[in-house]
């Protein structure tokens, strides 16, 4: 699921442009509506040409609603800078600029609007080169430009197709299995009661789950959850999601809180990052700032600790300390902007590098700022967890080459990578000690994608053939274009943790029966009547699937209800087991038994009584002797 954002400055169309796109109006407060602009996040979706469903977040563009805007900004997948070609690169279309590339995000796209009021085409050629100009040292220095009207309905179509285009060539986001979801909307449903809305940035949440939102410590349930106006069992990583939470009263929330799963997240009042002044700042930092700090969708004052320097000055960067008036829940890796609260002006941002620093840092300690400019660069367990995403499934001492991490340093952070989640081992025994070795492990986004894979391909089996016992291993790993190796080990694994069965050859998940509707059990019903009118005659297996279907015929030999002695020659299994019976009983007096004699005494033919022997021969209940059977020994 994907999430595009707007920006851009006041009355430059984005909300008109989003209810062309979508049909719906964002503007969504009656003050909104009677201003002509956004106050508050607006959100709509729709669906792109390529069938891929997006949400859109429609952000603020006047100065007076920058710090709202911030809140919706940092959770998108791309964003369309809306620029009307009337007016131009405006002071509200650098600033949203500035943020955009302070928040690095990802991909995006350059929209002129209202193109039906530009003089002349050449005007719009014109304002190309000036936009080009004004991203040209940002991330979106190569965006596609668009020229659209929402009003006459032109370029809309090739909007949507350059932005299917954009998107597609994204990478999905990196699916940690640690849902956080930034709360921006709070509000109260009658009969549902406790509704939050915001972008899943993380894992996915489930209907049931138990939840706390952070940093109050407040835990609920989650109740239900919708994406884009419909019901869903399950929210997945980076959708706008709405989850109605039982347990907790909509006034104990505020927006900026994080709704996530107990225990996986601490909030911290202070952090350790990298921070850029831009370079068209009013002004220096100092040491001792008083700035606003922002990150997702939560706002807090902070003291800005200036670490190696006593100034920075417009355009530089330097490491920094923020001592946080309110609690928040970040991590490490997270964009954060600063804005300064008076007079208000957006400073710059970054990146944060420990959210979790151990105190409050000697400003000019040289050990300090080379842990920092370590931990920017990622710490063993994260330099190994790269290595460990870029070779998917692998041997640790491939992972381990990869990452170039000294022996002892590698263990200790393969110890922590295993023990947080973050590396599964796949063919370890319990018990074993932690050692770069041939053991094949994988990181856990890839075991996430891989597992949701092998089921998603077993339930498809099960939908598509629901009279059979599974899929047969064999079909399964053509599928799934594994080698065989890392095959096993990723079933074997499933198998120990109850999330499929294995039957033999085949491979099922462990609530799925064999189970035949109203149509199929009255064809089982004059089958079997036809094998009581001759039980060691029986029909053909050809008559039988002529009779009642392949499937049908196939589901009850799974069942055991009709036994296949040979390609052609089927028995009801009570009167296998009778004719067995005789068999054994003939040879242990007599000492052997001719085929000739087994006919004379089932009263049946050669054709059955040869398929039956020649069964018996096979599955070691008897063996031939010339033109007898003994019992096998």
């Amino acid at each position: 699921m994907r999430v595009i954002g707007t920006a851009g400055h006041v009355d430059h169309g984005k909300s008109t442009l989003i209810a062309a796109l979508t049909g719906t109006h964002p503007d969504r407060l009656k003050e909104e509506q009677a201003r002509e602009m956004t106050i508050e996040l607006g959100f709509g979706w729709m669906t792109l040409p390529n069938g891929e469903e997006v949400g859109i977040v429609d952000v603020p563009g006047h100065r007076d609603f920058i710090e709202n805007m911030l809140s919706g900004i940092g959770g998108i997948d791309a964003a369309l800078l809306v620029i009307a070609a009337d007016e131009g690169v405006m002071p509200q279309t650098k600033e949203h600029l500035a943020i955009l590339d302070l928040l690095q995000i990802p991909s995006g796209l350059i929209v002129l609007t209202k193109t039906d009021l530009a003089p002349d085409p050449e005007w719009l050629d014109l304002l190309e080169v000036d936009v080009r100009a004004a991203v040209s040292e940002t991330v979106l220095y190569d965006a596609p430009i668009v020229r659209v009207s929402a009003r006459t309905k032109t370029g809309l179509d090739t909007l949507l197709t350059t932005l299917g285009k954009i998107l597609e060539e994204k990478s999905e986001r990196l699916d940690l299995n640690r849902p956080r979801l930034p709360i921006d909307r709070v509000f109260s449903m009658s009969g549902f009661g406790t509704v939050v809305t915001g972008t899943l940035s993380d894992g996915h949440f489930t209907v049931g789950d138990e939840v706390e939102i952070l940093p109050s410590g407040l835990k609920g349930r989650i109740r239900g959850l919708q994406t884009h106006k419909k019901k869903e069992e399950k929210a997945v990583l980076g959708s706008r999601t709405a989850v109605n939470i039982s347990g907790v009263d909509t006034e104990s929330i505020r927006r900026g809180e994080v709704v996530v799963h107990p225990n996986q997240y601490q909030s911290t009042r202070r952090l350790d990052a990298r921070f850029r002044l831009l370079k068209d700042a009013s002004a220096s930092v100092k040491h001792g700032d008083e700035v606003k700090f922002f990150v997702g969708a939560t706002e807090s004052i902070a003291n800005l600790r200036l670490l190696g320097t006593e100034e920075l000055l417009p355009g530089k960067e330097g490491w920094i300390q923020l001592e946080l008036r309110d609690p928040v829940v970040t991590v490490r890796g997270d964009k954060y902007i600063l804005r300064r609260p008076s007079p208000s002006e957006t400073l710059g941002g970054g990146v944060i590098v420990d959210h979790q620093p151990k105190g409050r840092h000697k400003r000019f300690n040289e050990d300090t700022l080379k842990s920092l400019e370590s931990l920017a660069k990622g710490s063993p367990a994260d330099i190994l967890f790269e290595a460990a995403l870029a070779l998917n499934v692998a041997p640790l001492k491939e992972m381990v080459a990869k990452s170039r991490l000294e022996s002892a340093t590698a263990v200790s952070a393969l110890t922590e990578l295993i023990n947080n989640g973050q590396l599964i081992l796949l063919d370890a025994m319990r018990g074993d000690p932690i050692t770069v070795s041939d053991t094949l492990a994988v990181a856990l986004p890839h075991w996430n994608a891989l597992h949701g894979k092998i089921l998603q391909t077993i339930e498809a089996h099960h939908r598509q053939f629901p009279l059979r016992r599974g899929i047969p291993r064999e079909e399964l790993k053509s599928k799934l274009k594994l080698q065989p190796r890392v095959f096993n080990v990723f079933i074997n694994k499933l198998i120990t943790e109850h999330a499929i069965t294995d039957s033999s050859i085949w491979l099922s998940k462990p609530e799925h029966e064999i189970k035949f509707n109203e149509t199929e059990q009255t064809k089982v019903k004059e089958l079997l009547r036809t094998f009581d009118q001759n039980p060691y005659a029986t029909p053909s297996l050809k008559e039988c699937q002529s009779e009642a279907g392949e499937e049908v015929v196939n589901a009850l030999i799974e069942l055991g209800e009709l036994v296949a002695v040979s390609q052609e020659v089927l028995f009801r299994k009570r009167d296998y087991d009778a004719l067995v019976g005789k068999v054994r009983a003939a040879i242990g007096a007599n000492g052997k038994i001719s085929l000739a004699q087994v006919r004379d005494t089932l009263g049946t033919t050669r054709k059955y009584v040869q398929a039956l022997l020649e069964h018996l021969d096979a599955i070691g209940v008897t063996v031939r002797d010339g033109d007898v059977r003994k019992l096998r020994k």
